[in-house]
């Protein structure tokens, strides 16, 4: 597609000549990467949910303090998302959002911002290494990642940790860069502000994961230096105190109001527990965040393989050493633990992404090595293998096929394979552009089309709405077999969940408007309690669906009082 080359060569010309152009561009170009089902999508169980249930119920309750999902104390991270969500919510509500509390999009605003923030600040932070076109087209890469995507798409804290991890390694860049010599400009006196602004607020996020990533960076490149002198116009005592004036109070609050419990969990539990052992069955072997790699930062991902050799070569020069230092220690880190989740690597991307656009500069990509036109056909393989798992999925659960989806995944197809063209005729910068385009596409049909499509996958809002059908205001409910938090956020707080069928039996015998959804394994044991409550329930349908967290089948009656 040569034509296609040329408008985007000239786009990138025209995006990158001033700042403030290069920042509008990215703005529009992240929507347009992240909006397709950003709306339609429903909750994803089982975490975002669990996010939104337990901003909701800081609304309800007004307890902005404690964090809970249901009774059950939620003391797994700090109360930085649970704010900015039920922020977003309740400015929803003040407009006049039809039942805002539940429209899981509002929940998932803070995960959006956090998805462009990470656009325009890895387009900040890779001007410290290379000029504004090629910064510029660094930061759509971002854009166009196939995890930012994702993360972009639900409601927690991991767009808005790479936000904030972004801007605290581009501002230590700076330092180190120009310290170094390395550096084409002199950086801003306010660059200890960013950093510190932006550790205060992963520390309200995620507690010590941003400073842990550059804390480690720091601490191989001053042994390196043999000095920590480097670091002084980073200012750490102002940036201290910063951080215990933002993070001090809600932690001495949580603290007095849980009486330590938070720290236990938080700590004890949850953080310690996933460097022990493989929580919630997210266990990994090592190597995974490896195998996954050419997955989730597709399209960039093989190109970012064959920049491994000039990373090696120049490993010893400011730039490249100080990328090698953001990424490595973290990453062993992160390989190292058995908990094993796609997301946690992401704050390290954009410095894949610097290392891929100084590799392009100094001709650092050979297309001439053995294997590498293999590998570049992986940009071919990732959107193929999606688009039939895609119609499989869809033939196999629903007996359908995603018709309207299917132009964009084919285009998407035929965009990737240009980019294979594209970097065989060595036009690498054409190719990463194109693979923006076939990225956008790709998006598109999955989001917007395919996913929509695939009703099986909706059981908790088909059952929702199921309840909302009987006939009565704010009945009461019950849940036997399928005990989805995204059942909780839909139905409502007080969802109650049975051990069995009998439970079921004896809740609908109470008095007053009751509910009750009772998976087909439990069926039995309902039926069988019926006659001692002397009820004959009314079957207001039943529902048939496919559960991802447990990969099984589900038929789910829904029963009301006669």
């Amino acid at each position: 597609m040569p034509s296609l080359t040329t408008a985007l060569d000239r786009l990138a010309t025209l995006a990158s000549a001033s700042h403030a152009r290069a920042c509008a561009f990215l703005v529009l170009l992240s929507l347009a990467a992240f909006l397709p089902g950003f709306q339609t999508l429903q909750p994803l169980d089982r975490d975002e949910p669990r996010f939104a249930q337990a901003s909701k119920q800081m609304l309800e309750t007004r307890d902005f303090v404690d964090i809970r999902f249901q009774d059950e104390a939620r003391h797994k991270k700090p109360v930085g998302i649970y704010w900015l969500q039920s922020a977003t919510v309740a400015a929803g509500e003040a407009l006049g959002v039809p039942q805002a509390r539940t429209q899981i999009w509002l929940y998932r605003i803070p995960s959006l911002v956090g998805a462009v923030a990470t656009v325009l600040l890895t387009y900040w932070a890779l001007l410290a290494f290379v000029g504004a076109r090629m910064a510029l087209l660094g930061a759509s890469l971002m854009a166009a990642c196939v995890l930012l995507g994702v993360e972009a798409r639900i409601a927690k804290t991991d767009a808005l940790l790479a936000a904030c991890a972004v801007a605290t390694m581009g501002a230590l860049a700076r330092t180190w860069l120009d310290w170094t010599r390395s550096l084409a400009f002199v950086p801003s006196s306010r660059n200890w502000l960013v950093f510190w602004s932006a550790t205060a607020l992963g520390l309200l996020l995620k507690g010590p994961i941003v400073p842990m990533v550059w804390g480690l960076a720091i601490l191989v490149l001053s042994i390196r230096e043999r000095s920590f002198r480097w670091l002084k116009p980073l200012r750490f005592d102002r940036g201290l105190l910063l951080c215990l004036v933002v993070v001090l109070p809600w932690f001495l609050a949580i603290a007095w109001k849980t009486g330590g419990a938070f720290f236990a969990e938080s700590v004890g539990q949850d953080m310690l527990g996933k460097v022990a052992e493989g929580q919630e069955k997210h266990w990994g072997p090592p190597g995974l965040y490896l195998l996954i790699f050419f997955g989730t930062y597709w399209p960039a991902a093989a190109f970012a393989a064959m920049a491994v050799p000039f990373a090696w070569v120049r490993r010893r020069e400011p730039q490249v050493l100080f990328l090698l230092a953001w990424i490595v220690p973290s990453w062993i880190v992160f390989e190292a633990v058995p908990t094993k989740l796609p997301h946690y690597v992401l704050p390290l991307y954009p410095a894949v992404t610097a290392l891929l656009l100084l590799a392009l500069l100094n001709d650092g990509i050979d297309r001439f090595r053995r294997g590498s036109v293999a590998t570049a056909l992986l940009v071919v393989i990732v959107p193929l293998a999606l688009t039939g798992i895609i119609v499989a999925a869809n033939w196999s659960l629903d007996g359908s096929i995603p018709y309207l989806a299917l132009p964009f995944l084919l285009l998407a197809l035929l965009v990737a394979a240009t980019v294979v063209a594209a970097f065989r005729c060595g036009d690498l910068e054409g190719a990463l552009r194109l693979g923006v385009v076939a990225s956008l596409l790709l998006g598109l049909g999955v989001y917007g089309f395919a996913v929509e499509s695939l009703r099986s996958f909706k059981l908790s809002p088909r059952l929702a709405e199921a309840v909302r059908t009987v006939g009565c205001t704010d009945p009461a409910v019950i849940t036997v077999g399928y005990r989805e938090p995204s059942l909780v956020f839909l139905v409502g707080t007080d969802l109650a969940m049975g051990p069995d069928g009998a439970a079921a039996a004896a809740f609908l015998a109470q008095p007053g408007c009751r509910v009750a959804l009772v998976e087909a394994r439990h069926a039995a044991a309902f039926q069988a309690a019926l006659p001692a409550t002397g009820i004959t329930p009314r079957l207001v349908t039943t529902l048939r669906g496919f559960n991802l967290n447990g990969g099984r089948r589900l038929e789910i009656a829904v029963l009301t009082r006669p």
